[in-house]
């Protein structure tokens, strides 16, 4: 065989099982073995609530409230999508600076790259073989490049990375009230159940020795079989209400917890502020309610950022369509030998121009209007929904307040029947079945109030949350100390609740 085609022959073979074990190299799904899962489960459960700073004293509501913001898993994750977005707004701003490449290079060959030359006119060969290459070669440049297209593309890009940083900075926002919205309904019904569980305890206990001596009763037939049944009847009525109210409140201290990041397991005490049956109002008319929420409600103006991403996105749409216009200018350096100058500096300038995407531009434009229609009719939406929840929230604030008054008569006049009823039974005109009624009624009441308060100190929060106004202040940046996060929080919230926050209005920069 001809040994000019012998290398070539070899490495076409070589090339083919190299192609041949790339395709036999197929790769199966792995699942995760039993140590992974364990070591995963491990991890997790250890950073559930590390670096956290311990529970040393019962917890409050501002402190509630502060552990809430620094450790709910739900508010870090907004806060490390902030983090990322910002990152990655850093990131395009490199975008816009020309690229410098720096390239190197080496190529060797078995013989010599030579060649001879052929007459055009005569048909003869003009020129013996010879060559002007080295058989072994060391090329590099490093070359600075410039492309005004990418740097008008980039740039708008980075606007919009910037608005993107804005729409996530209005979504923690929406979290953050929503947390704290949670965490004030749920410290104050777990108040309430520090403060009623153990009278539900002791009650159950009475219900219980009486419903055992009623049977007792009834077996041994000293009393009337139809009145111990009836006796009976309303002992089980009123042990299933304590059930019922049992439920309800036994389990607030644990989504108190959740809302905190503190591990299940985990018990804490309750600082047990004094009943109130009285509530400050929100000193704001309905009107200023209304343009506050407007200006200043995350869901609005995160819909504005996005809009104005979209409008942005109509320069990259006209960008795309433009020519490009790239300059370029480097060092050079070539180790071949036959070469009068080895090294040398270039420069010059390169004009593109895509034609498509002239053709494509309406389409691209029209997409994007369309986009831009859709925005605006979502702000619409968004804006009637938003007035509609200012009203319902300012309405329902109004009608709580006006039942906690009511709840407060309520239990004051049900306290005040149970003491009669007490001084009765002890000079024997009371029978023990009635004195068991009033003390689950007063119990009962005890447990509405609570209720109606922890469903006016949530309407409360709404209410400033459907306004516009943040639930923490300005200066709060998450990496406070919890004591001084609770009485910065606690600051802010006692000046609402004395009227002396001021109205958010336009004029009054951002919300609070």
């Amino acid at each position: 065989m001809n040994t000019c085609l012998i290398h070539p022959l070899r490495g076409v073979g070589v090339a083919y099982c190299l192609a041949l074990l790339g395709g036999c190299a197929t790769v199966a799904p792995v699942p995760l073995t039993d140590d992974e899962l364990h070591r995963a489960v491990s991890s997790s459960v250890e950073r559930v609530a590390a670096r956290q700073e311990p529970i040393a004293a019962p917890i409050g509501l501002y402190e509630a409230m502060a552990r809430a913001l620094k450790y709910n898993l739900d508010y870090r994750v907004e806060l490390m999508s902030q983090a990322l977005r910002v990152s990655e707004l850093d990131l395009t701003r490199y975008d816009m600076l020309p690229q410098l490449v720096a390239n190197a290079g080496y190529s060797a060959r078995n013989n010599q790259a030579g060649s001879s030359s052929l007459s055009l006119l005569s048909g003869r060969e003009s020129l013996e073989p010879s060559t002007s290459t080295d058989r072994r070669l060391f090329t590099s440049d490093l070359t600075l490049s410039w492309d005004i297209l990418d740097f008008g593309l980039s740039y708008v890009r980075a606007q919009q990375k910037a608005d993107e940083v804005l729409g996530t900075m209005e979504q923690r926002r929406k979290v953050a009230n929503r947390i704290v919205e949670d965490v004030r309904t749920a410290y104050w019904r777990a108040v309430s159940a520090e403060r009623l569980l153990d009278k539900m305890q002791e009650l159950e206990t009475t219900v219980r020795s009486a419903l055992e001596e009623s049977r007792t009763l009834e077996k041994r037939g000293t009393t009337s079989p139809l009145a111990a049944l009836n006796f009976q009847r309303e002992l089980i009525q009123i042990r299933a209400e304590l059930q019922r109210l049992q439920r309800d409140l036994v389990i607030s201290k644990r989504q108190l917890g959740a809302l905190m990041n503190v591990p299940p397991e985990q018990d804490f005490q309750l600082v047990l502020p004094a009943r109130e049956s009285t509530a400050q109002g929100i000193d704001m008319t309905p009107s200023d309610m209304l343009t506050s929420a407007l200006y200043h409600r995350p869901e609005l103006r995160e819909v504005r950022y996005r809009a104005r991403v979209n409008r942005r996105e109509m320069e990259v749409v006209l960008l795309k369509a433009m020519p490009s216009l790239k300059a370029f200018a480097g060092i050079q350096y070539d180790s071949n030998s036959y070469l009068y100058q080895q090294d040398w500096v270039g420069m010059g300038a390169r004009a593109s121009w895509n034609l498509i995407n002239v053709y494509r531009y309406p389409a691209a434009k029209k997409a994007v209007q369309d986009q831009q229609a859709l925005l605006s009719e979502r702000e619409l939406a968004l804006t009637m929904a938003v007035m509609t929840e200012v009203h319902v929230s300012r309405i329902r604030f109004g009608h709580l307040s006006a039942e906690l008054a009511t709840a407060g008569e309520r239990l004051d006049v049900q306290k005040r029947i149970l003491d009669k009823i007490r001084s009765g039974m002890q000079a024997g005109s009371v029978s023990q079945q009635t004195l068991i009624r009033e003390e689950m009624n007063t119990l009962t009441e005890e447990v509405r109030h609570d209720i109606v308060f922890a469903d006016l100190q949530n309407a409360r929060a709404n209410t400033y949350a459907a306004i516009g106004m943040d639930t923490f202040g300005p200066e709060v940046s998450g990496r406070e100390s919890i004591t001084t996060l609770a009485a910065s929080l606690e600051r802010l919230w006692t000046g609402r609740e004395r009227g002396q926050d001021p109205a958010v209005t336009p004029a009054s920069g951002s919300a609070r």
